[in-house]
Parts: structure tokens; sequence; C-alpha cells
């Protein structure tokens, strides 16, 4: 059975096709610049070359046209015809406090959607246009919404609700929600894989650190806390988003500036973060390079965003109790040891002590490697995420009938033998140019 899987942005949709008989991947992409002009798909296939191609997309209805046209087409295709394809998974990034697990859409679950599009307004408009979309253009197969917010129903109402007045939440849906649920939801599965423990029965702190960043703290196998909240700038340091600040800092800036309340939220959003701190430096490798070269600001940079994983990290561990192991995710916790190191070390007081070498090998998205020292109570691992696979394994169960919550829920991928077959292909060719990165390896 083959099932695409669609993340539409506000002007992108990236997909990946999977054929889940084979447990391999046939063909991922997206397409770039819709809405605004200029568009165009890059995509590749297993074992073939990428190709790029330039068309106009003025919506996402066109986006999603041309990635079937693509995909099935009989030079760069990854189907014979789009009549293969079985399933649709929508990536959807707030659920709102109605979605406690994935669900196959009907025009009933759009509507719900819209009810709470105020939650969102960057993200949920791009996710109903793209279902909405997809589902004209391929109206005969089930589609399905993965939540990034159903991960988090779990929490409890201490750790959900915000001290502000009572009617905010009655009236408004004033709490915290927490986004990256699938990448969290596979970390945690994998993490007591690695830890030979039941799911249960093990906790966890996640930090999923890329342009957006937000950790998690996970107990007997659900999230009990998150720092993003009711919306996804709450919490850690990202690439443009601000994450924690004095709130009364909106007021005084308005009043100072003359500044509207959406050009500030603007600049919280767009022009803060690392961005804010840098003035100019976006990306992770390019502010370690200048942070390297001695650039003052790309330090300072580091050092924040540094600073604020360990503080929550502290702040998860104490709420926990037990840690069992710490966990980096996405493209920054997998990629940067530098974030990884100032982040997690000096922690032993906390039973968490970070190996300098071990981290310093851990540069791969193809294997889960250790990074703890070996005295080191709690086991502190790099695990590529893989938010696709959950919301493939969502779609396939949803449509044979066997899907649950992920409670009474057991995915492929939390066998101790599962395999990521493109992975290891990958990591053989990346271990025959760094073979001591087989030091850090869990296996």
């Amino acid at each position: 059975m083959i099932i695409l899987t669609l993340n539409c942005g506000s002007s992108s949709v990236k997909y990946q096709v999977y054929d889940r008989q084979t447990k391999s991947i046939l063909a991922r992409g997206g397409v770039e610049r819709v809405t605004v002009g200029g568009s165009f798909i890059v995509h590749s296939t297993r074992g073939g070359k990428e190709h790029r191609e330039e068309k106009e997309c003025p919506s996402h209805l066109e986006a999603i046209s041309l990635i079937i046209e693509t995909i099935e087409h009989p030079d760069h295709g990854a189907v014979k015809s789009i009549g293969d394809i079985r399933a649709v998974g929508h990536r959807v990034v707030h659920g709102g406090d109605r979605f406690k697990k994935s669900v196959i859409i009907d025009d009933g679950t759009v509507e719900q959607f819209r009810s709470v599009e105020h939650l969102a307004p960057l993200h949920l408009p791009a996710n109903i246009m793209g279902i909405e979309a997809a589902r004209r253009v391929l109206p005969d197969v089930p589609h399905c919404a993965i939540m990034d917010t159903a991960w988090h129903q779990t929490m409890p109402e201490a750790a959900y609700m915000y001290a502000l007045p009572r009617e905010w939440y009655d009236k408004y849906s004033v709490r915290r929600y927490g986004f990256h649920g699938t990448s969290f939801l596979y970390c945690a599965k994998r993490a007591a894989v690695l830890l030979r423990r039941n799911p249960f029965d093990t906790n966890a702190i996640i930090c999923h650190i890329g342009n957006g960043s937000s950790i998690c703290a996970v107990k007997d196998g659900v999230s009990v806390d998150t720092s993003m909240g009711l919306t996804p700038l709450e919490g850690l340091v990202m690439g443009t988003r601000s994450g924690d600040f004095d709130p009364a800092i909106v007021s005084y800036i308005m009043r100072r500036t003359g500044m509207s309340i959406d050009e500030v939220d603007e600049a919280l959003n767009r022009k803060s973060g690392l961005l804010g701190i840098t003035g100019t430096l976006l990306d992770r490798r390019d502010i370690v390079s200048a942070a390297d070269s001695g650039n003052d600001r790309a330090k300072l940079a580091i050092e924040i965003e540094s600073y604020r994983l360990k503080k929550y990290i502290g702040a998860y561990a104490a709420a926990l109790g037990r840690v069992d192991a710490l966990v980096f995710t996405a493209g920054v916790g997998e990629m940067q040891p530098k974030i990884r190191w100032k982040a997690a070390s000096g922690l032993d007081a906390l039973g968490i002590s970070i190996d300098e070498r071990r981290n310093a090998l851990s540069q791969t998205r193809n294997a889960e490697t250790e990074i703890s020292t070996a005295d080191s109570s709690t086991r502190v691992f790099v695990i590529p995420t893989d938010e696709e696979l959950v919301m493939t394994e969502d779609t396939y169960a949803l449509i044979t009938g066997v899907y649950d919550v992920h409670t009474s829920f057991a995915y492929g991928f939390q066998s101790s033998d599962y395999r990521n077959n493109e992975r290891t292909a990958r990591l053989k060719e990346e271990i025959a140019e760094r073979p001591e990165l087989e030091e850090v390896i869990v296996t």
C-alpha cells in the first residue's frame, strides 16, 4: 500500500511517498514559493536523480496537482499511476483541545479546524487549504489528519493552564497546547527501545531543536509538560522566534515606538530569536562558523540558546524526578555538537553527564547515537526524528481500522529490530568516510 504524506505551509508543500509493504520511501520533495510567484518543485526518488521544475502555483491546488503530476511521471516518477496511492496523511499544526489522536478527515473535521484557526493563524489556514486542495485532486482516497498538538493532550491541568483570568480560557481557549508532537512521539518510543524499557515506564526529556525548537517532559511514556504554549512562540530561543520574555515588553515597545500589535507580533515571530541577536544570521551552521571566527554576537547567540535549553532541562528534571534519557533531535539537535555540549554539560548533579568526544563524533541523521559517559545515570541519546513515518503509520492504521491513541497502539518503529532501510544504506557510506562514527552508534 502506497501512502502520500503532505506538510502544507503558507508558501510551501512538502511531501513523501511511502510503500508500506516494502517499508521504503519511493520519493520525497517539496514545492516552494507557492502563492508568491516563482514556484518550483524539487523531487527525488529512491536511487534516482533529483528533478527540479519551475511551474507557477498561485494556490495550494496547483502545487498539489504538480506533485501528483511529478510522482506519476514516466521518467522521474515514483508510481505507475496515481491510482496506486491509497491514502493521504496531512500534517496539521493545531487541533486545539478537540483532538487527542489522528483522525480520518471529513467535512466536519475541516470545520473543526476552521473553528480553531485563530489559535494558529500563521499555520492552520495553509494546512486547511492543503487539505481542501488534496481532497479535490484525490477525491477517491481517504485523507487523514495528524495533529502536532494531539501528543500533548495528556498534560495535567497544572501544566497547561496559565495564571491568567479564567474567562480567557473559558471564552477564548487560552492555554498551553504544545507542538512538535509527532517528533516527540517518535523519539519517546525510540528512546524506550534503546533503553530496553517499557515505553510506559520511561521518563525522558526530549529537545527538538531546529529553526523552531521546543522541549518536552515525558513521564511514564506520555507528555506532561512542554515549552511551547498557546502558539509556537513560547519557550526556547529559536531561529526567528523570541521564546520566553517578559510580556510587559510588548506594551512597553508599543508605547515607545508607536508599533502596532501586528508589527510587534511580526517582530517576535520573524525578527527575533537568533536572527534578532546576531542581526543577520539564522542558520546554526553559519552562527557556529561565525562564532569560531570571533564574531561576538554569534558567540552570544549560542550562549543564550544553550543557556535557555539548560534551564529547561533542569526544570523538567525536577518535574520528572527520575530521568531515564535525555534526547536531542531535529536538524540542530542531531547535527550541532556545540549546542548540545553547552546545553548538557555541567549537569552532573542531576545525573546527566555528557562525553565530549562522543558528543563531537555524533553528527549523523542516519543512526541513533549515545553521547553520555559510562557513569551517567541518565543516558543521553541523539535520535534522528522521523515525523513522516509517524504520519504514514497513523494513516495506514486509520484506514485499516486498527488505530488508537498512542497509549493503546504500538508503532512498527517500537520494535527492537526496526530498521530504516534508507538510513541504513546511507549510514554504510557515511561510516566508510568516518569509521569512528561506529563508536557512538547504539546497537
